[in-house]
This record gives structure tokens, sequence and C-alpha cells, in this order.
């Protein structure tokens, strides 16, 4: 009989604690930033009816990409593959009582069945934020500079993104008015535009001359061709240029130098494949030679909350991943050493343990995390223990120092050891938090993360 396998689900992965170190930094900083900003936390149920994504997120997403059964119920539900919707849905059943602008973030876990790659997996967490009840490039302005915020709160600089921002009004005008398709082709096209960068020039321009038709697809093509060469949007074809949508990015471009974000561009092929969005959107995107990549983005989806039977609301939000975050971070070399979370490992000697019981108690009321090794294995054991879990600091507990109240502690990263107090050991364990905290200026307590 064969045994079971060790592998995870494919597509999932398993957070051993060295793991869960790097994804625990990425939540605290990303807590800590959007808080700073003034949103506060909400969560939504991981099960959705798939009528809630079926309605607007696109026909993809629902048929190919959401795990869906039928529940004991005989209700066809989804685990959740997004969270717009969800927090739509939540917008509309308190629409009266909420206090606008409502800055709303969660961090929650999604599954979408696709296939895995690099960055992209099928069971993945998220940061998601949404700005509600602001009309007016404002809003966009407060979301984008945030997602900036996030990426150099981690220590990115400017020149390691960029961000790509387009509007779907100025996508609609374009594709009814200057390149003349109706509605099935202006979604087809759309799709085409946003797969432009995954796909090989001929086969784009392949497809483009199906959506257009033998007839048409000459003068189709001349014009796709002087959109791709606009640069801004000075450069753009008069038609669109001096439409109402172009100068709602222009006003957003405005705002955005006055927050400090420098490093945004328009971008008139960037699409956002889902089809909720009815505004700007943007987009994230590394720089890095080994990982020139999608990172986030996001946009206005003004219309989403309406479709739950409440007034309209407007809407803008955007959502960072865990993985991208973390490949962002090692591509650029912006992750930190970490070391365990507990604080302090205790060899106990001899028949000490009651002792060291004690101790470890009282470590622990002063907010100390304590392992004790009550093994009873040589301590050269103990000790290689102690290091290969990266506990910064060793204490050592022997019938002796139960007796004097004297202990051995001794950091681990450097061998340093010292005779002190109990005291002097709560002391010298939260003087090393104090300077890490100063070093990284963290709010939250990142002792447990970083040497």
């Amino acid at each position: 009989m064969t045994g079971l396998s060790s592998e995870s689900y494919k597509g999932a992965r398993d957070w051993y604690p060295e793991d869960m170190r790097v994804r625990s930094y990425i939540f605290n900083m990303w807590r800590k930033v959007v808080k700073s900003y003034g949103y506060e936390q909400y969560d939504a149920p991981l099960l959705e009816p798939l009528e809630v994504y079926a309605a607007k997120s696109g026909q993809e997403l629902v048929n190919d990409q959401t795990y869906q059964f039928t529940d004991r119920g005989d209700r066809r539900v989804a685990i959740r593959p997004e969270m717009t919707p969800s927090v739509s849905r939540m917008i509309a059943a308190h629409r009266q009582e909420i206090a606008y602008p409502a800055r709303w973030f969660s961090i929650a876990q999604f599954m979408r069945y696709e296939r895995p790659q690099r960055g992209r997996e099928r069971e993945f967490w998220q940061l998601n934020c949404d700005i509600f009840g602001v009309e007016g490039a404002m809003a966009e302005a407060e979301i984008i500079s945030l997602g900036d915020k996030l990426l150099k709160s981690f220590g990115a600089k400017s020149d390691m993104y960029i961000i790509r921002i387009n509007n779907r009004r100025i996508i609609n005008f374009m594709m009814a008015h200057y390149l003349g398709l109706d509605a099935i082709q202006s979604q087809l096209m759309i799709k085409l535009f946003d797969r432009k960068n995954k796909i090989a020039p001929e086969a784009f321009r392949d497809q483009a001359i199906d959506i257009f038709g033998a007839e048409n697809a000459k003068a189709g093509l001349q014009k796709i061709a002087h959109l791709l060469a606009a640069k801004s949007m000075g450069d753009l074809p008069e038609a669109i240029r001096d439409s109402d949508a172009v100068k709602e990015v222009q006003q957003l471009f405005t705002l955005l130098e006055k927050v400090g974000v420098t490093n945004a561009v328009f971008d008139i092929t960037l699409m956002r494949g889902l089809d909720y969005y009815t505004g700007t959107v943007f987009e994230f995107f590394d720089m890095h030679p080994e990982n020139r990549r999608s990172l986030f983005g996001g946009g206005r989806y003004d219309g989403l909350v309406g479709l739950f039977g409440a007034e309209p609301v407007s809407a803008v939000g955007f959502a960072p991943g865990l993985t991208t975050t973390e490949l962002f971070l090692q591509s650029h070399n912006l992750l930190p050493k970490f070391v365990s979370t507990t604080d302090v490992y205790m060899i106990v000697l001899g028949n000490a343990l009651t002792g060291a019981l004690d101790v470890a108690e009282e470590l622990r009321k002063e907010a100390i995390n304590v392992e004790i090794d009550f093994t009873g294995r040589k301590i050269d054991k103990q000790l290689k223990t102690a290091i290969k879990k990266k506990i910064p600091y060793l204490l050592f507990i022997g019938e002796d120092e139960v007796r004097s109240e004297v202990y051995s502690l001794k950091r681990t990263e450097t061998g340093e050891e010292k005779k002190i107090s109990l005291e002097r050991v709560v002391s010298t364990v939260k003087d090393r938090r104090h300077h890490v905290e100063i070093e990284n200026d963290e709010e939250f307590d990142i002792s447990d993360l970083k040497a």
C-alpha cells in the first residue's frame, strides 16, 4: 500500500514557519500603511452565491476560474475569486448607515482555477483597499498614492516600478467612435488589448483582423498602429484627445504630481480585463529585468453597488497580491533577514526543570516569548536546535541559576554571553526589540520577525 502524497494541492502553498515570517512582515506593513490613510478593516464570507460574480466580473472568471459547487441546500456557490463584488454587496446592504467617504481594507484569501505559474497561484492572498462615496479624480489620486506608499514602505524606489494609467471611458470611446466597433467587437478588442503583452505581435495582428473583419481590417490596423505609437495623451488622435475622459485623466496626473507620485505614465493599451470598471484603471508594473510583470492594479467601478438593489455608490479600489509583492521584494533585494518569533530558547541543565518552568512563566508575563527544551538531550544538540530555529537568545537554567536567580543569557548570532538577573534578561530582550523598531520605523512589533 502506497502512502499519501506529501505534496500540497496544485497551485497552493504550504506555509512553513520561515515562510510565515515573510507573509506576516508583508501583511503587517500593509496594515500599517493603509491605516495611516484612515482605512478600516473588514472581512466577508469565503463563499458567495455564484451570481454575485456572474453579474459583472466577466464570463471568463465565472466559467473558467471559479471553484463552484452546489451546496447541501441546493444553492450554487463559489469560493471567492476576488473581493470587489463582496464588499460592494456589503456596502449595498448598509447603504444608508455607512458614513462616506468609506475607506475600507481587507487582507483575505482567494481561489481561482487557472494555470499555476511564477507569481500566479490558485490559492492566493490579497490586500483589498477601496474608497466609497467620492466622485472625481481625487479618489483615484489617493488610491494610487497609497499603492505608491505601500511599495516605498518596503524600501522600493520610484525607478523600480512604473504606474500605468488609462480610463475605461477613453477605451469605450476609442472602440466605438475611433475604431468603429459594435458592442461585441468592442468587448473582443478590449480582451485582445488586455493580452497584448502576453502574445506574439503576429497573433495580436491576426486576432485584430478577425475582429474587424476583412473589409475593415486594413483601416482598423492603421488606427491601432496610431494608438500604439502614442507615448502620451498629447500623441492621441484628435478625436480621442478632445474627449472629456482625457481631461479627467490629465487632472489625475496633475493631482499625482502634487502628492509626489512621479513615475506614472499614460498607457492606451491598459485595459484591466474585469468588466465592472467604469473610469480610471491603473497598474503598478515591476521594471526589474528578471521580474518584468504587473504587480497589482485597480480602478473605478461606480456601477457595482447598484447591482445589489441599492442606490449607486461611486467606488475606487485596488488589490496588491502577496506573492507578487514577495517576488518584487526578492527581485530588488528588499526582504530583510528574519528570525524566529520566539525570543528565548531555554536550555535546562540537570534537574532544574521545575525552576525553569517558573522562570519561563515570569518571562511570559513580561511579554517575552520563551521555548523550553525539556528533552534532556546533550547541551550541544539543544544549542544546534536553537541555532537552526534562528532564535535570538539562549537562556541556561540549572539548579545554581534557580538558587542564585542569576542566569546565563547568550546572543545566538554573536556568541556574546553574560550572567544577569531576570529583570536584566527582560530589559536586554526588549532593548533589542526597540532598536529593531527604530531601524525599521515600524509601529507594529517586528521583533518577532527580524534579526
